[in-house]
């Protein structure tokens, strides 16, 4: 079973830009790792109720 990993070169935005944008406030930066853990979390339980069905299912 092959795992997807997620690609760190997906953002294309020019260095220039990263380098001149002003910098993200705590709220920002908090916000966005609430979306980022909320999302995981999300994808994890569901990894669980998928083991958990086909686990229950190869016990009948």
């Amino acid at each position: 079973m092959s795992r997807l990993i997620k690609s760190n070169y997906s953002n294309a935005a020019q260095l220039k830009d990263l380098m001149t944008a002003p910098p993200m406030s705590a709220a920002q930066h908090a916000e966005v790792m609430r979306k980022r853990i909320a999302q995981r979390r999300m994808v994890e339980e569901a990894r669980e109720l998928k083991r958990a069905a086909s686990s229950y299912y190869d016990k009948r």
